[in-house]
């Protein structure tokens, strides 16, 4: 006959140390205790002896020792997800009750490609951080962006950098390679004329791409244009052109194209451009979205 399962004694379970968690996290993202004793200020054997205890806690080996690095066991990689969370938490709460209480509100401008992808986690975060702050967002192009930051209708706006008649100004948050995509399976990549769509004159992403064509002698013609970057999405979906997209959006059913059939198209940059006096609540935000686009790159 078998018996019944012990309940689990919640109050005997041990207490993951915030200071253990964070240098857990370091040593993962760095791959090297060594580098992280650097970051965090101590000695190698005194991270080591953190992480030993923490894998006597759990009763599990977080981390596989090699000869330059370490790698994280499968228990390991559990664990980091946790421990950002709990050490983003630790953050949140410390701040309602320590950092000043911000009101007020913030005008945050952004392109739709840029939006898309930070957005919905910035604005949570920032939320939990800061309830009292009004956050008004405004999606459009780069030089509809920039215009209302001038004028004063925004506080900070997110734009990207390179385009034709804009000067450089801001802070480069977000670089990555811009690359040919099409749908899977698709045939546009093989008409001639090359179709392609394209975003409205100006645009960075259409100044590389043509460029990149003409100086590889490849004939095209400019199938669609549009002003937001799901245009060029809802063309090539239907494999009616091809286009230049940022690889990180490029998700089933697109594809990267063949670089051997195209011409590279090297990199696209954005950046955090803010008004002279954005106030302590601007402030707050950009710091939100410069971190943010830092985990992006770490992901």
């Amino acid at each position: 006959m078998n018996q019944p399962a012990t309940p689990l004694n919640h109050g005997a379970l041990p207490l993951l140390d915030t200071e253990v968690l964070r240098t857990f996290v370091t040593i993962a993202e760095s791959g090297s205790f060594t580098r992280a004793a650097r970051q965090v200020f101590r000695t190698p054997s005194a991270l080591s002896m953190q992480i030993k205890r923490l894998e006597e806690t759990l009763g599990q080996p977080l981390f596989v020792r090699e000869a330059r690095r370490v790698r994280l066991t499968p228990e390991g990689e559990m664990l980091l997800g946790y421990g950002r969370r709990l050490l983003q938490l630790n953050e949140e709460a410390v701040t309602q009750f320590l950092a000043p209480s911000l009101e007020g509100r913030v005008g945050f401008g952004t392109t739709d490609d840029v939006g898309s992808r930070i957005l919905p986690g910035v604005l949570a975060q920032f939320a939990r951080s800061h309830p009292a702050v009004q956050v008004d967002v405004v999606v459009g192009n780069s030089s509809a962006m920039l215009k209302r930051l001038e004028a004063g209708e925004l506080d900070l706006v997110l734009v990207t950098a390179g385009n034709d008649g804009q000067e450089p100004q801001g802070e480069i948050v977000h670089s990555e390679p811009l690359v040919w995509a099409g749908r899977e399976g698709g045939i546009a990549t093989q008409r001639s004329p090359l179709p392609v769509a394209l975003a409205n004159r100006g645009c960075a992403w259409r100044a590389a791409a043509l460029d990149a064509l003409d100086r590889a002698g490849i004939a095209y013609r400019v199938a669609y244009t549009c002003e937001h970057c799901a245009g060029q999405e809802a063309a090539m979906l239907a494999d009616l052109a091809v286009a230049p997209f940022p690889v990180s959006l490029v998700k089933p059913p697109l594809r990267k194209l063949d670089q051997d059939a195209l011409p590279p198209l090297g990199d696209y940059q954005v950046a955090l451009v803010r008004r002279s006096a954005t106030g302590s609540a601007g402030d707050a935000l950009a710091g939100h979205v410069v971190e943010a686009f830092r985990d992006l790159r770490k992901h």
